[in-house]
């Protein structure tokens, strides 16, 4: 086996065509469809993204999992082809983030790109006072989103309805905060790192320090460390993407789309069962610890993905091969 400069992507030889490891000529030239993790560089907004990667591809079908502000970096998954089917998932998954929370400051929009709306000095605070104040915000808890938000009333996005200075009052949702630790206090800077439920508002959570610490505070910056299995580390950034377009080696970055359904279990059919399923008909089988399952067939290609209802594996997803 040998290792790729693709993050480490193994098959058996050499393409013949790069000179590396990469999963072969068609997938080394045009993959047709895939999920790219790239780093997204700050001023950028996730549709940009998604634009460069349409545009560069020349597909039409192409899609992020997970909206990223224009001022945070990270992790932004971009969909295209079949991916596109998968982005859910994408979404549903765990999220990780590096923060900086500027105390002492609050903005109209909860952000450093907003207007100041109030002052305070918030050097008297003590590192035991954050941390007992960030434990309340440890697990599930109620959490109003940012008046500017891409949420929508109506079929309007708030952050629309507020420039318009129409007043909103976003609804309070569930989410969970599964760990939240500080990694440095600086003041009136508190670096944080989160991992948390999909559709949690770190400016929100920023906001809402403030509020309990009685200084105010905003969401200076923000990196988006991981998605699901997809990490920080492995992303490629903007200029490695645009290289590879341009030099039409893109398929090294290119991850499959079952890599965005790992936390199911898999399934390998006969070629029967992969006949039926490929017909959209049900098969007989046992039920799962996860509630569907990765379908591949005795070649390994990836087929489907199936739920499991009255006694019945069902085709949820079919995929066509590549």
């Amino acid at each position: 086996m040998v290792r790729s400069p693709n993050r480490g992507f193994q098959t058996r030889e050499p393409c013949l065509a790069c000179g590396f490891a990469c999963p072969g000529r068609e997938a080394y030239l045009r993959p047709g469809s895939g999920i790219l993790n790239i780093d997204k560089p700050q001023g950028f907004t996730s549709h940009d993204l998604v634009v460069k990667v349409r545009q560069a591809s020349g597909m039409g079908r192409v899609g992020h999992a997970g909206t990223l502000d224009p001022m945070a970096t990270g992790v932004l998954l971009v969909c295209f082809g079949q991916g596109t089917r998968v982005t859910e998932y994408l979404m549903e998954s765990p999220k990780v983030y590096r923060a900086q929370v500027r105390l002492g400051m609050t903005t109209d929009t909860g952000d450093a790109e907003g207007r100041v709306i109030s002052r305070s000095d918030p050097r008297g605070i003590a590192l035991r006072e954050i941390e007992s104040a960030l434990a309340s915000f440890r697990g599930r808890i109620q959490q109003v989103p940012p008046i500017y938000s891409a949420l929508k009333k109506e079929g309007v996005p708030l952050y629309r309805l507020a420039r318009q200075g129409v007043p909103v009052e976003p609804t309070p949702r569930e989410v969970e905060i599964f760990r939240l630790e500080v990694l440095d206090w600086a003041p009136p800077f508190l670096e944080i790192e989160v991992t948390c439920s999909p559709g949690t508002y770190i400016r929100a959570l920023a906001r809402d320090l403030g509020e309990m610490l009685g200084c105010g505070a905003h969401l200076s910056s923000l990196t988006r460390l991981a998605c699901g299995r997809f990490t920080l580390e492995e992303a490629a950034t903007l200029q490695e993407v645009e290289e590879a377009f341009h030099g039409g080696f893109w398929g090294l970055l290119i991850h499959p789309i079952d890599e965005a359904l790992l936390q199911f279990e898999a399934l390998i059919l006969d070629r029967e069962k992969e006949k039926r399923v490929r017909h959209g008909q049900s098969i007989p089988g046992e039920p799962a610890k996860t509630p569907y399952l990765r379908a591949y067939s005795i070649s390994g290609e990836f087929v489907a993905l199936l739920a499991f209802e009255e006694g019945l594996w069902r085709p949820k997803k079919v995929f066509q091969p590549l």
